[in-house]
């Protein structure tokens, strides 16, 4: 006869081998775990340095925003003047903040705190012109100046070289109002020369 009990030797080895397959598996949920934990923290800081931007325009010390109001109440009161100057042909299709490419006929503007992506409305403070920009590059590299416009925002509002500028933020109606003004009346009509001849 045949005796089928493990031995002591097999016994501890079969022991070592749960042990040794729980302490795998252990370790994988382990550096699983940091993977998730780091991927976490990551989200958060991200988040963290959004909102901390956000903020840090908001509650900068350039505009006249009282500092017991609320947030909102803040960014409505914000605003900034100073000089500003343009950039053009030299910086057209180098890399902006944002990631995208600098388009000099686009309406968009460096600025050194502003959110990027966010909207704000740049008036010459000589002859009154506005214009609505978007916050896409950091600067300006000069430190007298408060912001670059593209040349189109520069021209929009007359600005040849440098000039006083105020800027202030927009709202979303605002922003909606002047995107839909720069669609054009019939756009039917605005791509007839797009089709084929007859």
């Amino acid at each position: 006869m045949f005796d089928l009990q493990p031995t002591n030797e097999e016994n501890m080895g079969m022991k070592r081998g749960r042990i040794t397959s729980f302490l795998d598996r252990q370790q994988i949920f382990s550096s699983r775990s940091t993977d998730l934990l780091r991927a976490i923290t990551i989200r958060v800081a991200l988040i963290a340095t959004i909102f901390g931007c956000t903020a840090s325009a908001i509650a900068g010390d350039h505009g006249n925003g009282a500092s017991g109001a609320s947030p909102v109440a803040r960014l409505r009161q914000w605003f900034q003047t100073g000089q500003a100057s343009w950039y053009g042909l030299h910086f057209q299709g180098r890399k902006t903040a944002t990631g995208e490419k600098y388009d000099m006929n686009a309406l968009t503007c460096a600025h050194r705190s502003l959110p990027l992506g966010s909207w704000i409305r740049v008036t010459n403070l000589r002859n009154r012109k506005t214009v609505l920009v978007r916050v896409n590059d950091r600067g300006p590299n000069a430190d007298n100046r408060i912001v670059d416009l593209s040349y189109a925002a520069a021209n929009a509002v007359g600005l040849h070289g440098t000039g006083k500028v105020k800027l202030e933020p927009v709202t979303n109606d605002e922003i909606a109002s002047f995107l839909l003004a720069q669609v054009p009346a019939n756009p039917i009509l605005d791509l007839q020369h797009l089709l084929p001849s007859r």
